[in-house]
């Protein structure tokens, strides 16, 4: 890959109202987190990344990388670095990823306001972050400014397809999901328009395919 281009770190995010709540509340979640997600989702992430093309020395960023789920499924050789706005998943990420021998740099960090330049990384995975944050367009539009041309993004989340409306369930469940985790009805098709990116795969995974994986390739 080229090197990176001078970059301006972009402007601070505006704060969402719930924002504090929404870091609180991962904390809160650290320590029985991998209990509740470890195995149920495990599938799912494996599945996502084994479809990149990830090579010894490829720079890796980790986008929201909690407690270091994916972390197993990677190579050891590569250059990683890990963010996620919570310290108590920070602090679980750091000790899966010194059990599991990587030399990754992991820190506190805003998805929506990466401090990192232009095209630095080959790969970008976003695993679980883009219906998470305040403003999943702002988050995705960030996640493409650092990849590099032909660089690869993983993208694997709740959300709607295509222009469909919630239907009801989705509906009803939605207030309560936003209020504990994450928000169910984020339209991931409208995050790529103004985007040049190739979709590789676009298929479900997890249970019951609850979760949509999208195999991204930066044009």
């Amino acid at each position: 890959m080229s090197p990176p281009s001078p970059h301006q770190p972009p402007p601070e995010a505006p704060r969402a109202s719930g924002g504090d709540w929404q870091t609180r509340r991962w904390s809160l979640y650290a320590p029985i987190y991998d209990r509740v997600a470890a195995r149920i989702l495990r599938s799912a992430r494996r599945d996502a990344i084994a479809t990149l093309d990830i090579q010894a020395g490829t720079r890796v960023l980790l986008l929201g990388g909690g407690t270091g789920l994916d972390l197993p499924f990677l190579p050891r050789d590569i250059e990683l670095e890990v963010i996620d706005a919570s310290p108590a998943m920070l602090r679980r990420c750091r000790e899966r990823a010194e059990t599991l021998g990587f030399d990754a740099n992991v820190k506190p960090g805003d998805a929506m306001a990466l401090d990192f330049p232009d095209g630095y990384f080959d790969v970008v995975i976003a695993h679980l972050i883009i219906a998470v944050v305040p403003q999943p367009q702002r988050a995705f539009d960030e996640a493409l400014r650092v990849l590099a041309s032909d660089g690869e993004l993983s993208l694997l989340d709740k959300g709607l397809r295509g222009n469909r409306p919630a239907g009801r369930l989705r509906r009803l469940l939605n207030p309560l999901a936003r209020l504990v985790a994450t928000n169910l009805n984020v339209p991931l098709d409208n995050l790529l328009e103004g985007h040049a990116v190739q979709r590789l795969e676009d298929r479900d995974l997890g249970p019951g395919g609850a979760l949509r994986h999208m195999h991204l390739r930066k044009i």
